[in-house]
């Protein structure tokens, strides 16, 4: 007689699968937002835009947190990597000038272990809390064979919304502008395969004390949510550009956001690179030029704004808790000469 199989044959513990929902239902609760018709639970969620938009542009971004989920794995530590993903999505969406709507998260591994997964869950909620979006539905994928035991895989979805008159695209950007950076929190989500070759070509002990944590504490720092100051700055002055220095750094992310033409010119000297990008040059042997390309190296967001309205974005910004630098200033582009410079 042929036996039959099921899917328990094959690892899929559906039991786990429906406990997870029941266990983030209530972490999803904390970010719902008045225009949610249906959130986790139903085949789809639905959502209404926000009546006080007059002509509604949604905008839309994906993103995940690379390589940094391989240092989640080795400290076993899952509680901060769901903001992460959050935070990398609505800072790419927020440079356009929209304000995140709702967020959805995929979550595959090969053996669902619930605990997991509700840590990187409320982690996702946490994230969506500080950027007021809405935790609306997801996917949880258990795929035998193709994860190893013990790790994950995450992709975050998000979808805002802006007035189509406010959109922010660079194009107002003029000689003379202010460029403004705002601190990270470290590393964000981005040079996470060449920090983990660092750490191991270094044999570099994760616990050791690193100014006031561990090094590893440091390295999995969570990536900042920038949407609640920018999009207040928005309504306060006119922005003209905005930049989420992910992967590519300050030299590969600034010239999206610029005109033909233009180049941006930012004085080093203007902020000082905290302990970590530090440690990771001296320790690597990693070039200047090469710590531009591949970290934030301590700046998170480029706001450019017009010179006239620099110092009052500074203090608008540093009321509600950043830390602002000006960094520098928009520039003509000679012939041949890089978008960005740093010196």
């Amino acid at each position: 007689m042929t036996p039959t199989l099921s899917y328990r044959d094959a690892g899929v513990d559906i039991d786990a699968g429906d406990s997870l929902v029941e266990r983030i239902k209530p972490h999803a609760r904390r970010t719902l937002r008045p225009e949610v018709l249906a959130g986790i639970g139903g085949f789809g969620a639905l959502m209404a835009l926000p009546k006080r938009y007059r002509e509604p542009v949604l905008v839309s971004g994906t993103d995940g947190v690379g390589t940094k989920l391989k240092l989640a794995f080795r400290m076993n530590r899952h509680d901060s990597i769901g903001i992460d993903l959050v935070a990398m999505c609505v800072n790419d969406i927020l440079v356009q000038g929209a304000e995140p709507l709702f967020f959805l998260d995929y979550y595959a591994c090969g053996r669902l272990d619930v605990d997991v997964a509700e840590q990187v869950v409320a982690g996702i909620a946490r994230g969506c809390e500080l950027a007021g979006c809405a935790l609306i539905g997801g996917e949880t994928a258990e795929m035998p064979g193709m994860y190893p035991i013990g790790e994950y895989d995450l992709a975050g979805f998000a979808v805002g919304v802006a007035e189509k008159d406010r959109l922010i695209t660079g194009a107002d950007i003029r000689a003379g502008d202010v460029v403004l950076g705002l601190a990270s929190s470290g590393p964000h989500s981005n040079g996470y395969s060449l920090i983990r070759k660092i750490v191991e070509l270094t044999q570099a002990d994760l616990a050791a004390p690193f100014h006031g944590r561990s090094l590893g504490e440091t390295l999995l720092a969570p990536t900042r949510i920038y949407v609640s100051p920018l999009l207040a700055l928005m309504q306060a002055l006119p922005v003209k550009g905005l930049a989420h220095i992910t992967g590519g750094g300050l030299t590969g992310n600034i010239p999206r956001i610029l005109p033909e033409g233009l180049t941006a010119h930012l004085d080093a000297q203007a902020w000082t690179w905290p302990p970590v990008f530090q440690w990771l040059q001296q320790a690597g042997g990693v070039a200047t030029d090469e710590m531009y390309r591949t970290f934030n190296c301590g700046i998170g967001m480029v706001v450019v704004v017009d010179a006239r309205d620099a110092e009052a974005a500074i203090r608008f910004l540093a009321e509600r808790g950043e830390i602002v630098y000006r960094l520098g200033r928009i520039e003509p582009a000679a012939e041949g000469q890089a978008r960005v410079r740093i010196d």
